[in-house]
């Protein structure tokens, strides 16, 4: 039995501030563009794979859509 017959729904858990914020991230927009607070929760949202984050040089944020 595989691991994908067994899991019926997938869902990363997201918290009401990280939603609001997933809901800002339809186009792409420039990390820098947020405040200190609002950057921090999105550098957590990358590490969850809920946010892309494209570039090293003043980067930008899109979300993952899957």
């Amino acid at each position: 039995m595989k691991i994908n017959e067994l899991i019926s729904d997938f869902k990363i858990f997201t918290s009401r501030e990280e939603a609001a914020l997933l809901e800002r991230l339809n186009s792409m927009v420039y990390l820098n563009s947020f405040n200190e607070h609002d950057r921090f929760t999105i550098e957590g949202m990358i590490r969850k794979s809920l946010v892309i984050k494209i570039g090293t040089d003043n980067p930008r944020v899109i979300s993952n859509e899957f």
